[in-house]
């Protein structure tokens, strides 16, 4: 998925415009947003129907350029994200210990720092080749390395036990070892997009041990337990010519394809070095009756722990687009979302074997990132930016047979802004919007028929990321604003949401003319609830180095602990507590502090 990043200068224009909102009254006696029609999932009769439905598609969607929004190289993940997810090993530190920000308890997803509670493993870029490294906790020293040759940019990772997986990215098509590749009549192919998993041992020195690769780029990842779930997206494996954009000559091209281009085709690399390459079997693909596109979302499994290499990954295919994955212990959700209307697909994870699809359903609007989804008691909740509506939205939908149908809905939050951050906690949520102030809802989810906002808090700026504290207490990070709606640096506040009817703020921390990373990415953002610490990573605008923002929440305080910097002037991206020991991560290396006095233990550079 690619979950949208939005960058402290987009979001600076976007937040300078101004608009009014409306209160609880309001926003109860406005009609909810009438729920978009339900989605249904067939299979093809034939490898033929299946290869003559996507010609055809193709044909009709493809332009001079090909087709509309097509990748041709790989970005890195990009994943947007309650609690430490970490399945540590029988041999992990008995010290207690943070893992990823994740959203669901107990659902890790992939980032670019691991922990055991014994060992940190990352991956960080030298040279423009990713690195994993190593380090021993207790010694605070490097133990090993591996770099991953063949890819490029920033890489994440899954941990279960000893093995490590590395979600990479190469810009080579598969089984085109230069990564530019000339068509049938000699032209020039631009290099395709490639997803590259290695799965690494990690019992002694660090080595490969397996390698997968497929056609398309990472949508986003979910682990639990030793199964590791990748979704990712393709397109028909047709290359247009670059010189003469003509959308005729695209499609007698299109016309012209033969059957071995439309699936997404994969090599799986055996420890001793052998390939075995495949196709996804037409028997896996399913699609949407009402879509007419030529993407596709497969899902693939993996079971880390069960082997000494990676399997074909027992893809599961559907014709589709998604940008967003959420996932629980049983279900996993992609999300394909446009201005207007998001279509959501369930698919069971429960038990072994690949994903089984669920149902499939749609609400009006688009999701900000995969925070505005949430299972609780059988129910599925959806906030949404509805643009008709000029407005946010939440959308509560039941599966019923194949459907997830909508059961209730309340609409009109924050008329005439959009939601900027999201936060379901059991039967309770709340929704940010933003235009000119930061009306903070709070809505009683009790009821799936029901959904009501019990209470607003307007406030100057907003919280574009939200995370449970204390029992009914909850931190926001996001920007201070002028009451004219100007962003003026980043801020951290602790609300007191015990009395759904009136929300409050408890305290805030500003910092003039900054952002932090965790404002668009929550796995930059760490919360250590046992010392009360909370570390985000910060920006001057000023342009002076990048810092790390240390502060402790006590009571009702938020009090200023200190700041961390790097030795080498690098960006700190990471956070994580092993013991009485905060480890900060970036670019340039990794150093430990004491937790207790923020005084520096160690520095292990790149």
């Amino acid at each position: 998925m690619t979950v949208s990043r939005r960058s402290p200068a987009v979001l600076a224009f976007l937040l300078a415009l101004t608009a009014c909102t409306s209160s609880p009254d309001d926003i109860q006696h406005t009609p909810p947003v009438p729920p978009a029609e339900g989605l249904r999932l067939v299979s093809y009769d034939s490898c033929p129907g299946l290869y003559d439905t996507l010609r055809a598609s193709a044909a009709a969607r493809v332009g001079p350029f090909g087709f509309p929004d097509d990748e041709v190289s790989l970005p890195a993940a990009d994943v947007a994200r309650e609690g430490a997810a970490m399945v540590p090993d029988a041999g992990a530190a008995p010290d207690a210990f943070s893992g990823t920000n994740t959203h669901e308890r107990g659902v890790d997803e992939p980032d670019l720092i691991k922990t055991d509670g014994r060992r940190i493993v990352t991956v960080a870029v030298r040279g423009g080749v990713p690195v994993l490294r190593v380090i021993d906790a207790a010694s605070r020293a490097q133990t090993g390395e591996l770099a991953l040759t063949d890819a490029y940019g920033a890489s994440e990772l899954l941990l279960a036990g000893d093995r490590a997986l590395v979600l990479a990215a190469t810009d080579s098509p598969v089984s085109i070892p230069n990564g530019f590749a000339e068509d049938t009549r000699g032209w020039p192919a631009p290099p395709r997009s490639r997803l590259d998993l290695r799965l690494i041992d990690l019992s002694s020195a660090p080595r490969q041990i397996g390698r997968y690769a497929m056609d398309g780029s990472l949508v986003d990842a979910r682990q639990n337990g030793s199964t590791a779930r990748v979704v990712v997206r393709s397109s028909p494996r047709i290359d247009f010519p670059l010189d003469k954009p003509d959308a005729d000559v695209n499609r007698r091209i299109v016309e012209g394809a033969g059957d071995g281009v439309w699936l997404p085709h994969f090599e799986v690399t055996a420890p001793d070095g052998s390939v075995r390459t495949g196709t996804v079997p037409c028997e896996r693909v399913s699609r949407p009756a009402s879509y007419d596109g030529v993407r596709m979302l497969t899902m693939l499994s993996f079971d880390l722990a069960g082997g000494t290499a990676l399997s074909d990954g027992v893809p599961v295919t559907v014709v589709a687009d998604g940008d967003t994955v959420y996932g629980t212990g049983t279900s996993l959700y992609v999300a394909d979302g446009g201005a207007d209307r998001t279509e959501i697909y369930r698919f069971d994870t429960g038990g072994a074997g690949p994903p089984r699809y669920a149902a499939s359903g749609a609400v009006p609007g688009r999701l900000l990132n995969q925070y505005a989804l949430s299972e609780w008691n059988g129910s599925l909740r959806a906030a949404t930016t509805v643009a008709a509506r000029d407005a946010g939205s939440v959308t509560v939908l039941t599966q019923r047979g194949t459907a997830l149908a909508v059961t209730g809905s309340v609409g009109d939050l924050g008329r005439g802004e959009t939601i900027h951050s999201v936060r379901f906690l059991e039967d309770r949520g709340y929704v940010v919007t933003f235009r000119r102030t930061d009306p903070l809802y709070a809505l009683d989810l009790r009821d799936p028929a029901r959904p009501v906002v019990t209470g607003e808090l307007k406030i100057p700026g907003y919280s574009a990321y939200l995370h449970p504290a204390a029992t009914g207490r909850l931190i926001g990070v996001g920007q201070d604003a002028t009451a004219e709606g100007t962003v003026t640096g980043l801020q951290v506040s602790l609300f007191d949401v015990s009395d759904p009817a009136a929300p409050a703020r408890l305290a805030q921390h500003r910092l003039p003319a900054s952002s932090s990373a965790a404002e668009f990415d929550p796995h930059a953002f760490l919360f250590w609830p046992a010392t009360g610490h909370l570390v985000v990573p910060v920006a001057e605008h000023s342009g002076a180095a990048p810092t790390a923002l240390v502060l402790r929440l006590s009571g009702d305080t938020v009090t200023e602990a200190g700041t961390l910097a790097h030795p080498d002037g690098s960006p700190i991206t990471r956070s994580l507590v092993i013991g009485d020991t905060l480890w900060t991560a970036g670019p340039g290396g990794l150093r430990a502090v004491s937790l207790a006095t923020l005084q520096g233990l160690a520095w292990l550079p790149i």
